[in-house]
């Protein structure tokens, strides 16, 4: 940034306001309409990848039509590694992919956890609000669509692709990618509802109707602590913090439990993001890919 221009017996003037740290639109260029067909290659490795699972499980005696815990849970991994491969795949079209080009920098704590704590009271509320005008009793179904009430250790396996790789692989879709490139179609407002219109609308298969609405809700929130931090590490954060007390709940975990599993989901994923960033105050230009 440069200085304001210094004139002789007059105070310098101020220079231009600091903006929050903004590494996505700056960054990277992804044209817009790469991130429907990022999501649409996405689904379909993931597609290709349950398909080949199945088939696998078959020979191993597993029904292809209704497939064991086990399946559903390597399919559930594929699925969402098909996000990343697929967010790295268009991101490369671009030259160089750098952790800085889908948020993974470092940001200020205290203005992080302002954004985090108010996305997530507004998220909360409205939540609740729409509970109130559907009246569902729904609960979540998806830990024991994949077996968590059958065997430690699929609890287990559940528990991990729950609170720390669905947050990471969403998060670096979704924030990182898909709305970073829609960010450089009509600024980031039109962007963010998008993308949580559609972070709700993946959600069908896995999730009750009811929930659709508080997940799209929960997408745009993400995306504006994204957009105002500068960073993808909160929006990561986050998402675990919601996962883990979700999953928590669900299994109707002690709160020391569930306190206990929000502060892991957390570490885990923030160590995985430490990984690729760069030493303080050094500029990070190692490829991500």
């Amino acid at each position: 940034m440069s200085s304001a221009p210094y004139v002789a017996g007059l105070p310098p003037l101020p220079g231009p306001p600091e903006r929050p740290p903004d590494s996505g639109a700056d960054a990277a260029r992804w044209a817009p309409w790469t991130a429907p067909v990022a999501l649409v290659l996405a689904f379909a490795m993931a597609l290709m990848g349950a398909i080949v699972i199945g088939i696998v499980g078959a020979i191993f005696g597993a029904s292809f039509d209704d497939p064991p815990p086990a399946v559903n849970i390597v399919a559930t991994i594929v699925q969402d590694a098909a996000f990343i491969v697929a967010a790295l795949m268009f991101a490369a079209r671009a030259g160089r992919v750098l952790p800085a080009q889908f948020g993974i920098v470092r940001t200020r704590i205290g203005a992080a956890l302002g954004w985090m704590v108010a996305a997530y009271v507004v998220y909360i509320a409205l939540g609740q609000l729409w509970a109130q005008l559907v009246e569902t009793d729904a609960k979540e179904t998806l830990p024991d669509s994949l077996g968590v009430d059958e065997s430690t250790a699929a609890l287990v396996a559940v528990c991990v692709i729950v609170t720390v790789i669905a947050p990471l692989a969403e998060e670096v879709f979704f924030r990182g990618y898909f709305f970073g490139a829609l960010r450089n179609w009509r600024g980031p407002w039109p962007a963010a509802i998008v993308t949580g219109a559609v972070f709700g609308g993946i959600h069908a298969g896995s999730a009750d109707a009811v929930f659709l609405v508080p997940l799209a809700i929960f997408g745009v929130m993400l995306c504006i602590v994204r957009w105002r931090t500068g960073s993808l590490l909160p929006c990561i954060a986050l998402h675990a913090i919601n996962n883990a007390l979700a999953f928590a709940f669900a299994e109707e975990w002690s709160a020391g439990a569930g306190l206990l599993l929000v502060l892991g989901a957390v570490a885990a994923t923030m160590s995985v993001c430490f990984a690729y960033l760069a030493p303080r105050g050094a500029t990070d230009t190692r490829p991500l890919i």
